[in-house]
């Protein structure tokens, strides 16, 4: 739910900070550690949201088929390491090699609203995916940001091409709803990927001997991106920081040494993240007057930029930036409100209650999952109740779920509750982490360690809750009464492009069964298995 103009009374600001990377992979496995290139090691926890772009996973046929059965193993390993720090896999799209990742702590979710991805192909003349665009938009606390991944056309000579293939993307991309339709339509945009912009002019021998000297400006005006902002009105309003590193391509796989095959490619910033504020041009001002102005109150300010030298598996070195992003407050009220007691020791505790916002509109697919503290993404659930309001029970303002003794973990954990809009393809309420303490017995004693959330039967997805919102301001909501049921159904929404960990099936006594409808073979129905498979390697 967009918010209004009439509601953008501005009382004070905030500020998100989010992480982004990019990595032309080169079909590479995933390296055993990349805590460095997350930044969990030196990090200090306030960051936001962490956005992945990838370029070159692994597309070979065999490989495609796995992973539109599994989990791939990038976006995998990812979770594994945001997900005990509080991550949430939010949206994730993938168009052959090409993989967008958007990450959030759990308490933002109820503030993403409107996530929508979109893909283009600009490989083989737009029918094949190699190269092109993955992006995903989405309303942010009643901002709207765009991110951007891309993988544009190689070598020195295509230049051009890459500007008209952005050019494309950028008009093809069209996103529903009263959103903003086009990627510049929104407040913020990330552009990011392998673009494959190379230094123009200058002879191999002076471009190692300016980054062995690190006279990088020397090689940054010939950077033909840079140049193109001069020409290319596409690109005007784009920012970017200072190259204080390194060309990030092309190295000797395994090594921090550039290319020495008998290609012998010369070093270029192929790999690059760059930002853009809509402009929105005061009274009076000329229409380029207002580009490194505010967009309705917002301001990023980019905190490092940098690449990362450590990592060898690939011909490029990823590339990393950190942002702040500043917007005056428009949405800090969830659509939907749960309250839960701050521990339940028996299953009698095992009840919460619901209120939806009077602008909320529920589906009788709804859901409310307990999931526990470190969980990856929406599917990842221990147990869940129905949110279904009985027409009796339209007029209450509050409403109470109970959860049965099979969908309460075995032992004891840290859990939150969270609401699934079926409509919004997303969790639009959450609580604290609360505790789960039930008394135990025989074998059920044990639990699993809690980052370890990917089966169905995990049962020690518990979290610490209070009774009360994580929101930044508290907000209140309305929500339907919801009858427990047995884990053999799934509450999951039927809706998935291409192979998306965050998109599932829907119940199986829904009556829809076209191909868009199935999210997957875990969930969806057997018989229709192939046209799923299918769907997946288009």
């Amino acid at each position: 739910t967009e918010v209004s103009a009439c509601e953008s009374y501005y009382i004070t600001s905030f500020s998100i900070r989010v992480h982004i990377i990019t990595w032309n992979v080169g079909s590479a496995t995933p390296p055993d550690d990349i805590t460095s290139l997350l930044g969990l090691n030196v990090g200090d926890g306030n960051t936001d949201m962490y956005i992945i772009g990838l370029q070159e996973v692994n597309s070979m046929i065999n490989k495609r088929l796995k992973d539109a059965l599994f989990t791939d193993q990038w976006s995998e390993v990812c979770m594994e390491r945001l997900s005990p720090f509080g991550y949430v896999l939010v949206t994730s799209q993938r168009m052959q090699g090409v993989l967008l990742l958007v990450f959030a702590k759990y308490f933002h979710l109820p503030f993403l609203r409107g996530v929508q991805t979109e893909t283009t192909r600009t490989g083989l003349g737009g029918y094949w995916g190699n190269k092109g665009g993955v992006s995903a938009r989405m309303s942010v606390y009643g901002h709207t940001i765009c991110f951007l991944n891309c993988h544009l056309p190689a070598h020195m000579e295509n230049s051009d091409q890459r500007m008209e293939d952005f050019e494309s993307i950028l008009q093809q991309q069209q996103f529903e709803g009263q959103a903003a339709t086009g990627v510049l339509d929104h407040d913020v945009v990330f552009w990011f990927g392998d673009l494959n912009f190379r230094i123009d002019d200058l002879e191999m021998q002076v471009v190692k001997s300016a980054i062995d000297n690190n006279k990088f400006s020397i090689l940054w005006e010939k950077d033909q991106l840079n140049m193109a902002k001069d020409s290319e009105t596409v690109l005007e309003g784009f920012q970017e920081g200072p190259l204080k590193f390194p060309p990030t391509y092309k190295f000797d796989v395994g090594t921090n040494t550039y290319d020495t095959s008998g290609k012998k490619r010369k070093p270029a910033w192929t790999d690059r993240i760059l930002w853009r504020l809509r402009a929105t041009a005061p009274a009076g001002a000329g229409k380029r007057g207002s580009i490194s102005g505010l967009t309705s109150g917002a301001k990023v300010t980019q905190h490092n930029y940098r690449s990362h030298m450590e990592f060898t598996v690939s011909d490029h070195k990823p590339v990393s930036s950190i942002f702040t992003l500043q917007f005056p407050y428009k949405v800090d009220i969830p659509l939907v409100t749960i309250i839960v007691d701050d521990e339940w020791n028996s299953v009698a505790d095992a009840t919460a209650i619901f209120k939806l916002a009077p602008n909320y509109s529920r589906s009788s697919w709804d859901w409310i999952g307990l999931f526990k503290v470190g969980f990856k993404h929406y599917k990842d659930y221990v147990g869940y109740v129905w949110a279904k309001q009985e027409e009796s029970d339209f007029l209450r303002q509050e409403h109470q779920v109970t959860f049965t003794e099979e969908e309460l973990p075995k032992g004891s954990g840290d859990f939150i509750l969270g609401y699934y809009s079926n409509n919004m393809s997303s969790i639009v309420g959450v609580t604290e982490p609360f505790q789960i303490v039930l008394p135990t017995s025989g074998d059920d004693t044990s639990s699993s360690d809690s980052s370890d959330v990917t089966s169905e039967d995990d049962s020690t997805v518990v979290m610490k809750m209070r009774s009360r919102s994580p929101s930044p301001r508290k907000g209140k909501h309305r929500g339907h009464p919801s009858g427990s049921r047995s884990r053999s159904g799934s509450p999951y929404q039927a809706q998935m492009k291409e192979v998306d960990v965050t998109k599932a099936p829907p119940p199986s006594t829904t009556a829809e069964t076209d191909c868009k409808s199935i999210g997957g073979p875990a969930e969806g129905s057997s018989s229709h298995l192939s046209a799923w498979l299918c769907l997946q390697l288009t």
